[in-house]
């Protein structure tokens, strides 16, 4: 009688070919269906044009379009750009003054604003796209990406130089693909915003800006004040606020001191926490277990997390979960620090355009000359890690190229716009009391409203949202300062779960399901020697949901290992991410699918298919987009590494079977299985 042959498309092949082919039409249509929002400039356009379709915003009924502008108005034989534009239509049938949105930064998208549907009840809103940023052309600077997320610490003087050699490489890459770099600053910026009210027919606006965004709306209200209905300013950044100098942060601390020294749990931590913050910053630990701490990158995240001062509005970097931190390493916690250092090290170098933020920041070229000339950002508590981070200490001067529009506004000029400035308290980007000095005293129909114990824009927008929204819309509608709705913030420096529980919880997991992968793949192959084969339901589970544990277990072995020996790795690095998924979804796809009694020829075949294809299929997974999907990148790798291994290996299945090829080593193994497939 004749043995049973196995079918070439049985049905089980044809269900793990389709749920293949889905997944990988999933990752085709993510490389080409989405990340793809640049915009272009129209055949035969002129500068000033405007081009709108409908669309939908959030729900709202909405025009989107492309405006078209000049690269460099000081250049009569400059080329154009485009920027994208999108006007949020009113709910109401009479609406008040359109409000344009600038959003803070620099280096971020004006394109996207979650509170638009705050005020489009009953006003147009209108989002004009930045040039360098959301622009035709983009000032992208990969090199500077690179050097930062290579950087053995955020802050010290190799990688101030490495950053400066970055910035400058960029733009002289970006100038010898045409780009004018002059173009690009924020007189040119507010010009676009000028051209889109033109072009949109409105007769004056108002303006809702905050953090960077306010400089461009300070900018407008003096370039244009015959354009500008009214003004409020979230954050406010007045000339010289792209450095963060060590006496005002000083001051901030001083605030969060005053409120720990009346608060029990925190005074029961430390007497004095200027104080403390300062020998916390001065003796950060090294490391926390066996993995290595950062200390420049803890200085930077730690600047950062005290903008905030809500976990609602900053999340795991809020301002008292930050001093949290802090003091615990004081004490011998470093968990929480080696958090921060984690954070820092995956966030900063993608948080922001980069070119774009030096072209922005030489705003501020004079003041920065004088900055780093005088030591402005050492002395005080914590220091200016901040702007060391961003100027690369002071480099950033001599390696991003000048334009003739930075001087023009480099002081507070007199304005009559009906303007409200708003600011927390203890917010360390934007301290209110620089406004305060420096920007009130020339607004004679200006207004300030300091929110106590709230920190910057995150928080602003975040805390008691029906109090902001009435506070913003009865300024615009009638010139009238309302806080009715606010209620004081309370600080809370008692966490329930602070940076230090985040910390031990994500080194758990990371830790764990790497040892659950290396333990996998050492059991599985003892376990084929004993029992042969997995049956059809287990080797189906073990090469589909399996696969995808193995994968998350392989790349947290491959951070681990990156951060504890690879401190120049990127933790998001392609190679990293490939190799370590790839290798743990291709041998545990090779256990699930071998038998331990097929030919060493069989084996090592069905060994090279499944690793292979899943290398391959882990780094195109990795690049599915341009953008790489950031911190997502290594999920889609996991996904790519489970196709391309899989799909090697049904195909190598459905060759062999179509040639009737013997895989067993022992051919009376094979009868033996045979015989028992016989009917009897």
């Amino acid at each position: 009688m004749e043995a049973p042959t196995t079918k070439a498309f049985g049905p089980a092949r044809i269900v793990a070919l389709a749920l293949i082919s889905l997944t990988a039409l999933g990752l085709v249509w993510l490389h080409f269906g989405t990340g793809n929002d640049s915009v272009s400039v129209p055949s035969g356009a002129h500068a000033g044009q405007l081009k709108l379709h409908s669309c939908d915003y959030g729900g709202y009924r909405a025009d989107c379009g492309t405006l078209v502008v000049q690269e460099n108005r000081h250049n009569a034989h400059s080329r154009l750009i485009a920027l994208p534009v999108t006007r949020i239509h009113a709910r109401s049938a009479t609406s008040g003054v359109p409000v344009f949105r600038l959003e803070g930064g620099p280096g971020i998208t004006n394109t996207k604003f979650t509170g638009a549907s705050r005020f489009a009840d009953k006003r147009e809103v209108v989002l004009v796209g930045y040039r360098g940023v959301d622009s035709s052309t983009k000032l992208d600077c990969p090199e500077v990406t690179s050097a930062r997320a290579g950087a053995r610490d955020f802050l010290t003087e190799k990688s101030f130089r490495a950053d400066a050699a970055a910035f400058k490489a960029c733009a002289s890459r970006l100038q010898d693909a045409g780009v004018d770099l002059a173009g690009y600053t924020l007189p040119e910026r507010v010009d676009d915003l000028e051209a889109a009210r033109r072009a949109l027919g409105y007769e004056r606006i108002d303006l809702l800006s905050e953090s960077a965004g306010t400089r461009t709306a300070m900018i407008y209200a003096w370039r244009y004040p015959k354009s500008v209905h009214r003004s409020v300013m979230i954050g406010v950044n007045p000339p010289g606020a792209f450095l963060w100098d060590a006496k005002t942060t000083g001051e901030q601390i001083d605030r969060y001191a005053a409120l720990c020294a009346k608060d029990a749990s925190c005074r029961s931590r430390t007497q004095d926490l200027a104080a403390s913050l300062h020998s916390a910053f001065q003796h950060i630990p090294g490391r926390w277990w066996f993995l290595p701490i950062k200390k420049g990158n803890v200085k930077a995240a730690s600047f950062f997390g005290l903008m905030n001062a809500t976990t609602d509005g900053a999340g795991p970097l809020a301002g008292p979960l930050t001093i949290d931190t802090l003091l615990s390493s004081t004490q011998g916690d470093g968990s929480g620090a080696w958090l921060l250092s984690l954070m820092a090290q995956l966030i900063f170098p993608r948080a922001q355009v980069w070119g774009d933020v030096a072209a922005v920041g030489r705003s501020d070229a004079a003041y920065a000359t004088r900055f780093f000339a005088t030591h402005a950002d050492r002395g005080s508590v914590i220091g200016s890690p901040g702007t060391d981070l961003i100027w690369a200490g002071g480099r950033l001067l001599d390696s991003w190229p000048a334009s003739p529009d930075e001087n023009q506004y480099t002081r507070v000029q007199d304005s009559n716009v009906e303007t409200l400035l708003i600011g927390g308290s203890l917010d360390f980007a934007t301290p209110p009391q620089k406004a305060s000095r420096e920007l009130l005293p020339h607004l004679p129909n200006g207004h300030q409203v300091v929110l106590d114990n709230l920190g910057h824009t995150d928080d602003f927008w975040a805390y008691e949202p029906a109090a902001s929204t009435r506070l913003i819309s009865t300024f615009l509608d009638r010139g009238r300062v309302d806080t009715s709705l606010y209620t004081k913030h309370a600080i809370d420096f008692t966490p329930t779960v602070g940076s230090r529980g985040v910390a031990k919880i994500l080194f758990g997991v990371m830790f764990g399901v790497a040892a659950l992968t290396v333990l996998s793949l050492l059991w599985m192959p003892l376990r084929l020697r004993r029992r042969g084969a997995y049956g059809r339901k287990a080797g189906a589970t073990l090469r589909s949901l399996y696969a995808v544990l193995l994968g998350l277990g392989g790349w947290f072995a491959g951070v681990l290992i990156a951060l504890t020996a690879l401190p120049t790795v990127p933790l998001t690095d392609e190679l990293l991410a490939a190799f370590s998924v790839g290798l743990a979804i291709g041998l545990g796809l090779y256990f699930a699918w071998t038998n331990s009694d097929w030919s060493a020829r069989s084996k090592l075949t069905g060994a090279a298919a499944a690793t292979g294809g899943a290398l391959i299929g882990a780094w195109l997974g990795f690049n599915v987009t341009s953008a790489g999907f950031g911190m997502f990148a290594p999920l889609l790798a996991i996904v790519g590494a489970a196709v391309g291994g899989n799909l090697l290996l049904v195909a190598l299945d459905i060759a062999w079977d179509r040639q009737a090829r013997d895989r067993f080593a022992d051919t009376s193994v094979k009868e033996t299985l045979e015989a028992r497939l016989l009917p009897e």
